[in-house]
């Protein structure tokens, strides 16, 4: 009887311990260790506070939390990882996170009638590129180079690229294949994410998302992670530039 009143009182001592630090927060150390090399370069994301922060060239990080916080490591060549801090990290402050590097699925071989093409019976090269309708305009307009100046002279040469040249529309056309990309991005994000994300998560006035979303398709280190498909990676990096437009906001005021 003595024994299980020691028992259930050392229970219950811990209880009342992992109870009072639920509530506090506190500054963690990590590292990240990838087939036994440290990891550098690493994004981390507390879910439930949003802070983040990037391992060093050594594999150190630092970041707040509490007891019962998930943290979210990402990286471009690693598999995403996630890991919910306990009473017995939150205590020791410290947390060693192994990641695994990406790997490359292997696409299904189906073996079917064989199809003939340009490129397989040796007279292309390559496939011929696929354009936009913008950019098939611009294809089609040519761009001018002085050296065709000399075609011209030998009767050679195309006369669009110099008219086109002259009345300026091979630059209009280059602006519209730009403006085409960037449209074709902002759906991309108000394909992934609504108003609301932008607003509740990111903490961006309902006024300023749609200026937002220009800021960040102009940014070529979100539109390439943009492309990867990768969800959490591309809310990592928004939560990011939310910050830095956030504070561009202030300034302007």
């Amino acid at each position: 009887m003595k024994i299980n009143r020691l028992i259930i009182g050392f229970v219950s001592f811990m209880s009342q311990i992992s109870f009072g630090q639920n509530g506090i927060e506190k500054m963690l150390q990590g590292k990240i260790i990838v087939d036994s090399i440290a990891a550098s370069g690493v994004n981390i994301l507390n879910t439930a506070n949003d802070k983040t922060a990037v391992s060093n060239k050594v594999g150190d990080f630092f970041i707040s939390a509490k007891i019962n916080d998930v943290l979210v490591f990402t990286s471009l060549n690693l598999e995403s990882h996630r890991l919910q801090i306990n009473l017995t990290t939150f205590s020791s402050g410290v947390l060693f996170v192994k990641m695994s590097p990406k790997k490359t699925a292997l696409k299904e071989v189906v073996v079917s009638k064989k199809e003939f093409s340009a490129v397989s019976l040796g007279i292309m090269s390559k496939a011929p590129k696929s354009f936009s309708p913008a950019e098939r305009q611009l294809q089609t307009a040519g761009d001018f180079k002085p050296i065709m100046l000399l075609g011209l002279l030998g009767g050679s040469m195309e006369l669009d690229p110099l008219i086109n040249k002259i009345n300026g529309r091979t630059k209009r056309l280059k602006k519209l294949v730009v403006l085409e990309k960037k449209e074709i991005n902002l759906n991309k994000i108000s394909e992934l994410y609504t108003d609301d994300f932008f607003t509740t998560r990111l903490g961006i006035s309902s006024e300023y998302v749609g200026g937002f979303k220009y800021y960040i398709v102009e940014n070529d280190a979100f539109l390439k992670v943009l492309s990867s498909k990768n969800e959490e990676e591309i809310t990592f990096f928004m939560i990011t530039l939310a910050q830095e437009y956030k504070a561009l906001i202030v300034l302007e005021k």
